[in-house]
């Protein structure tokens, strides 16, 4: 055996295959797992926080050290970049919306001295993965812009991890995280007494993405306004969007295709109502003179189409800079061992009238 000052070179150990498997692995899932905690109490004790008792830090201990459990090299340089990691996971299919998410909750960011990780989540079937993958690389809170504020199988992850996490613009929240949204369903009223106001009778209504709660909320406030006036609702007047551009086009389509078209559309979003305006040029229509178009949002697409859309401002980036520090200040009440009670924060929403709505002729 060579003595280890001879100067002769050490062969490299060969670690039995069984631990080598562990070491490439093992996640902190499997850590949880086999210390029969949550995800969030092994980051606890991994970051070396207090709130934890000695037999549970023990236990965790033990876990790692019998899968050779090592967190990656990036995800230990990311913790010690920043005290507090928080993730944002979008899919929205509106650049405009995400823009403007991205612009308010980089900003908060930044002001609260936090790191921000934006994490893509488009595909259904990899939302489970992508989750597990960011609540295992340490992070401390996760933001959820729609349409993802209103996915259960998220929720499910977050509440098994223990992490907090903050749903923006959900006609629903979960009872059990904090919340930022607007009244949809007032805003949608808003906007039809508006155009009852202006004197039309026939409007049609291009409603949003069935899988988010907000978009129900938005046709419940059509159809009261129009109750409200004493006119009947027509289901041949409301049309399934998607809230994407594409999704705007075919509704329009088939609103103003009809016998009887509408003499004003209200779009459930400013993408969907950009399309409409376009197709209405296309036809040889002019807005808003032979036919009023508004949306809801706010988003860039509404100035920047023409006419520019009247609409409903939803503060996306103020919800978004509320999102960020409500979840700061959650995580903060968490890692002082205190009573974690979710906060819900409703903002006001305004009517924005510009140049796409006008009286109906005759």
């Amino acid at each position: 055996m060579a003595d280890e000052n001879d100067g002769s070179p050490t062969p490299p150990q060969t670690l039995p295959r069984s631990s080598r498997r562990s070491r490439a692995g093992a996640t902190i899932s499997d850590v949880a797992r086999e210390a029969g905690v949550s995800l969030m109490t092994v980051s606890r004790v991994m970051n070396g926080k207090a709130n934890v008792r000695e037999e549970t830090r023990e236990r965790v201990n033990v876990a790692i050290k019998a899968l050779n459990y090592s967190p990656s090299a990036a995800a230990r340089n990311l913790a010690a970049a920043s005290e507090i990691r928080i993730g944002l996971l979008y899919s929205n299919p509106s650049a405009g919306y995400l823009n403007e998410f991205l612009v308010g909750s980089l900003d908060q960011a930044a002001r609260s001295n936090v790191q921000l990780v934006v994490q893509l989540c488009e595909k259904e079937e990899e939302r489970r993965d992508t989750v597990e993958r960011l609540i295992d690389s340490g992070i401390d809170g996760v933001i959820l812009p729609p349409p993802l504020c209103d996915s259960e199988d998220i929720h499910g992850l977050l509440v098994k991890a223990e992490m907090p996490g903050v749903a923006v613009a959900s006609g629903r929240p979960a009872i059990f995280l904090s919340s930022v949204n607007i009244d949809d369903r007032a805003a949608a009223a808003a906007m039809t007494r508006h155009l009852i106001g202006l004197g039309h009778r026939k409007i049609g209504f291009i409603s949003g993405n069935p899988d988010q709660t907000a978009s129900a909320l938005r046709l419940y406030g059509y159809i009261d306004a129009l109750g409200e006036a004493g006119l009947v609702s027509d289901p041949a007047m409301i049309v399934q969007g998607l809230f994407t551009y594409r999704s705007g086009l075919g509704a329009a389509h088939e609103l103003l295709e009809r016998a009887e078209r509408p003499t004003a559309i209200f779009a459930s979003n400013d993408d969907m109502a950009a399309a409409v305006v376009s197709l209405a040029h296309r036809m040889g229509l002019d807005v808003p003179r032979d036919l009023t178009v508004v949306g809801f949002d706010d988003a860039p697409q509404a100035t920047t189409t023409w006419p520019e859309l009247t609409t409903i401002r939803q503060p996306i980036a103020d919800m978004s800079r509320a999102a960020v520090v409500q979840l700061v200040e959650d995580i903060r009440i968490r890692r002082d061992g205190l009573r974690f009670a979710p906060r819900h924060i409703q903002m006001s929403f305004e009517l924005i009238s510009r140049e796409s709505d006008a009286s109906p002729l005759g």
